[in-house]
């Protein structure tokens, strides 16, 4: 149909808008992401443990799209779903293409590592001595750390019928051990295994303070034990030891209508997710062939699950030196978010709230009106009740910590906590723990739906009446990601909002239905339709021959309906431009289909993670922003809330805001038809235009 398109040879009302040539593959978009994030870490403009950090962050995203992604399309085939989705590709041919675009993904992560980063760090006095380069000294006191710090904890396992191999946890570091001789019982050896506890530090920082040691110099765990393995295995020869690593499928699974205990349950789960399906094995690259054979042969495995690497098997472990102290100059330069000029001037935020309402953009403006509002309502004896959802808070919550106190002091606090949010399951089990022992209520959500909005509720009694405070978010109520993530947040007392908030939190906890809302729009009711009304009004107004705009940002856009009522604005006319920082469905510049919409990702310094939309309406604006991405999950399985900016000057200036990541060309990533990414580049200096650092230094850009 592609050809046909280009040559004209299709009207708009032939053409089929839900045809698979139309969709680009999510998973493989996902992994398009990866490589603009690990562009960052071969950019010289930026610090140098930042562009480390970049390529540990390439990592951490890979290891989640294994045990996620990859893992769902195993099972697919397992159970032999060969179905397609929008895109048409079916699982087994999507796997081989994932293996494809990975193993072009790994081998650039690692020459990043080996070529660029690794020799440019140790310019700067930040070196990893191997086991080759240690002096005396280092020899000596890495001998004394191995024998007090990890010859205690570690458990070398002989292979034998009597020692089948062993379970290896998810993610760990393990070695795989050549034995050459006879062990204590006469019998002869051959292979062993080590698993590194996850107590140990993978890295081990080499004290300053010693002669021939760098204030920077730093030890792979890995090589420690490589040295010294031989304590391990007395009476027997090392032949050879490699690394190695198992990534497994990391998804939760049970029925939740099955089940009388939610949090239980899933404290049950949590000890599984060690040890699910193997979806990918990382082996060191020197590892000889017959070695890496036995791995996949005794592990049960795919020649396909297995990963070769150049370096170390888990480059996330270097996170820990991007925060080392002191290198300022190879950081970010430090930032001071602002605080929003009416708080600045009076911190009384219900006073405020009273007057006007306040849209706040972070991490460019602080979090800590976010915190202020919640400690002021636990202070203030007018406030009767406080309600919040809690989706990924972090286990040293501030906002936790104001919750408590409300709750000591008297205040009626209700909390919905999302137990399911994937990888924090553990931290929010502690948090419901915490506050149901201050005298909190907590409840989970909704049995079969994750509760993902990103709302908070103040009562306050006012005069003879109450009044509703009310903040909406596009992100989580995470004091440190919103200095990292880039998400507004609206503070109101609007009477109709309230009240809307009000009826969500009613449904949350009562499980009653919610009468019509005045002005949000909810999943998994409303938003779907009401999202594609908007796009098609649009459309009807540029059929008429009226100027037609559409602007989204958001993380994602996978959702095949919106999708087509997308191809159809853009067929009647509708200038559209998406700031998808993730993965996208959506081809653009096809000819006669998508040729009027543009689709770009930033990333940057922060984590694009705003949601928000701007629909032209014949001259009448309207503006949004929401807790949910266009995806099939966001609309269908969660509860979520679209929320809208109805003050002139906010809508204003978050529009505004739209226009100027539209403008950047330093960050900016174009999508192609064929579902890659070219990146702008400015040549002129005069020229060059970064949003984000525009909005450090001014909200107005």
């Amino acid at each position: 149909m592609l050809e046909e398109l280009k040559s004209n040879s299709l009207t708009p009302n032939d053409i089929d808008l839900s045809a698979a040539e139309l969709y680009l593959n999510r998973e493989l978009s996902a992994i398009e992401f990866n490589f603009r994030v690990l562009d960052q870490a071969k950019r010289a403009n930026v610090p140098l443990l930042e562009r480390l950090r970049y390529l540990c962050i390439s990592s951490t995203n890979l290891d989640e799209f294994f045990e996620i992604r990859v893992a769902g399309v195993n099972q697919k085939i397992t159970i032999g779903i060969e179905s397609s989705g929008p895109d048409g590709i079916t699982p087994s041919n999507l796997l081989s293409e994932i293996r494809t675009k990975v193993l072009e993904l790994v081998e650039e992560q690692y020459r990043i590592l080996n070529d660029e980063l690794l020799p440019d760090l140790e310019k700067e006095n930040i070196r990893f001595i191997r086991r080759g380069q240690w002096n005396a000294n280092q020899a000596k006191w890495l001998r004394k750390f191995f024998d007090e710090s990890l010859l205690p904890v570690l458990s070398p396992m002989g292979l034998d019928p009597a020692h089948p191999f062993p379970r290896i946890q998810n993610k760990g570091l393990c070695f795989i051990i050549n034995l050459k001789g006879k062990d204590a019982f006469g019998r002869d050896s051959g292979k062993a295994v080590i698993q590194a506890p996850r107590s140990l530090p993978e890295i081990v920082q080499l004290p300053p303070e010693d002669e021939g040691n760098g204030p920077g110099d730093f030890v792979f765990l890995s090589s420690i034990i490589h040295a010294f393995v031989d304590d391990l295995f007395h009476g027997m020869k090392i032949e050879a030891l490699y690394q190695f690593r198992l990534t497994r499928n990391s998804d939760l699974m049970f029925d939740e209508e099955e089940v009388d205990d939610l949090a239980h349950a899933m404290e049950g789960q949590l000890l599984s997710r060690r040890y699910g399906d193997v979806v990918r094995l990382e082996v060191a690259s020197e590892c000889p062939a017959e070695m890496v054979a036995y791995l996949v042969k005794t592990l049960h495995l795919k020649d396909e699950y297995l990963y070769l690497v150049n370096g170390p098997v888990n480059l996330a472990r270097l996170t820990k030196i991007c925060d080392i102290d002191g290198h300022s100059d190879l950081k970010f330069p430090p930032y001071s978010p602002k605080l929003p000029a009416k708080l600045s001037v009076n911190a009384d935020i219900f006073k405020v709230l009273n007057k006007n309402d306040i849209l706040i953009h972070h991490p460019f403006e602080s979090f800590t009106p976010v915190v202020d509002f919640l400690r002021q309502a636990a202070k203030d004896p007018n406030v009767l009740a406080i309600k919040q959802t809690l989706y990924r808070t972090g286990p040293d919550s501030n906002i936790v910590d104001a919750l408590v106190l409300a709750s000591e002091a008297g205040k009626e606090v209700t909390v919905v906590i999302e137990i399911r949010a994937r990888f924090d399951e553990a931290d929010n089990i502690a948090l419901a723990n915490r506050l149901q022992a201050a005298g909190s209520q907590v409840v989970y959500g909704v049995v079969g739906f994750k509760t993902h909005v990103k709302m908070a509720m103040i009562v306050r009694r006012e005069g003879k009446k109450l009044r509703r405070y009310v903040h909406l978010g596009t992100g989580n109520y995470h004091h440190k990601t919103a200095r990292l993530y880039t998400d507004y947040g609206l503070f109101t007392s609007d009477k109709y909002i309230g009240e809307d908030v009000h009826n969500v939190f009613m449904q949350l906890t009562s499980l009653g239905k919610v009468s019509t809302l005045h002005k949000l729009i909810q999943s998994p009711f409303s938003m779907h339709k009401l999202m594609i009304e908007k796009i098609n009004r649009e459309a009807d107004n540029a059929a008429k021959g009226k100027p037609a705009r559409i602007i989204t940002k958001m993380n994602s856009l996978i959702e095949p309906k919106i999708i087509e009522a997308l191809y159809r604005a853009s067929i009647a006319g509708v200038k559209i431009d998406l700031i998808i920082r993730g993965m996208c469905r959506l081809r653009p510049n096809i000819p006669g289909v998508s040729e009027n919409i543009h689709v770009r990702s930033i990333v940057g310094r922060f984590l694009e993670h705003t949601r928000a939309m701007y629909f032209h309406n014949d001259g009448t604006p309207e503006v949004f922003c929401s807790s949910a991405d266009w995806m099939e999950r966001n609309f269908f399985q969660r509860v979520e809330l679209c929320f809208p900016i109805e003050s002139a000057k906010l809508a204003e200036l978050l529009t505004q805001q739209l226009e100027c990541y539209l403008e950047d060309n330093t960050q900016a990533w174009v999508l192609q038809s064929d579902g890659s990414y070219e990146r702008i580049i400015e040549d002129k200096p005069e020229k060059r235009y970064s949003v984000q650092e525009a909005l450090m230094m001014d909200l107005s850009c």
